[in-house]
C-alpha cells in the first residue's frame, strides 16, 4: 500500500467528508513549496482523475496521484490533536530532512 491511515485520521476524515455530504475520499498529494522544498496537498475528491491510485485504508478511500505517488509510498497520515492545535501528521519514510516548522519536507 502506498499510503495508510491511522484510526483518529481516519475518523477525522470520515466526519469531514459527513458533515460535507458527498464525495469519494481524500487526495493526498504534494506540491514544491516551503523551506524543504515539497509539501503535502490534502483535498477532498468527488472524482476520480486518469492515473489516480484508490487506497482503502480503515474504510477512507485514499486517492493519490501518479506524479505524488513516488514522493509519499509507504507514508503513514496521522490526525493529531495537541493543546488548542490541531492537524495531520505524516511518517514518509521517503523525507530526507523537514523544516523547522514541519510544513514542508525532502526526499
Amino acid at each position: 500500500m502506498a499510503i495508510s491511515i491511522t484510526e483518529n485520521a481516519a475518523q477525522h476524515v470520515a466526519e469531514q467528508l459527513a458533515n460535507r455530504g458527498h464525495g469519494l475520499g481524500i487526495r493526498v498529494g504534494v506540491t514544491t513549496t516551503g523551506c524543504s522544498g515539497m509539501a503535502y496537498v490534502l483535498e477532498f475528491v468527488d472524482k476520480l482523475e486518469a492515473g489516480d491510485q484508490v487506497f482503502e485504508n480503515q474504510g477512507v478511500k485514499i486517492v493519490v496521484g501518479l506524479k505524488s505517488l513516488a514522493y509519499i509510498d509507504g507514508t503513514e497520515m496521522d490526525f493529531v490533536k495537541q493543546g488548542v492545535n490541531e492537524g495531520f501528521e505524516f511518517s514518509n519514510p521517503n523525507a530526507k530532512g523537514e523544516c523547522g516548522c514541519g510544513e514542508s519536507f525532502s526526499v
